[in-house]
């Protein structure tokens, strides 16, 4: 799904490249990791779903504020949920990544389903930090 934040209300939608993500789930921070370790010029900034700002956007879509089903790529004001989200995301990594944007031939309907089953389970099968990712002095020019 695609959504179109007012650049008057979102500061955030400044970034070219902003992924937010739910910051203690430990699915979420692997793929945190692997965008970080695929993105070598640092397009993709990150934030949290718990944030002040990302819960704004949350209300303003009309998305869950507590039980994140989805992660948020937001380009230039431009959001993108689910599968669409994460396409977009695997589209612009290096090394051999993009070759999943082949996905994009299977309808959205089908993709958000295995999308939405992966979010349903991701707590029980990788489990639940205490508290949200901090990020390395390394990452934190990464994160907003």
């Amino acid at each position: 799904m695609t959504y179109q934040l007012d650049p008057s209300v979102h500061e955030w939608t400044k970034y070219e490249r902003l992924i937010l993500f739910d910051g203690v789930c430990n699915w979420c921070n692997a793929w945190v990791n692997m965008v970080i370790a695929h993105d070598p010029d640092g397009q993709f900034k990150f934030g949290t779903l718990q944030s002040e700002q990302a819960q704004r956007i949350l209300r303003d879509l009309d998305l869950s504020a507590t039980d994140y089903q989805t992660f948020l790529l937001l380009e230039e004001g431009h959001v993108s949920t689910k599968s669409a989200a994460a396409l977009r995301v695997i589209r612009q990594l290096s090394k051999w990544w993009p070759l999943y944007y082949l996905c994009v031939l299977v309808p959205a309907p089908i993709r958000d389903v295995v999308y939405d089953f992966v979010a349903r389970h991701r707590y029980q099968w990788m489990g639940r930090a205490a508290t949200c990712r901090v990020p390395t002095k390394a990452e934190r020019g990464r994160f907003v």
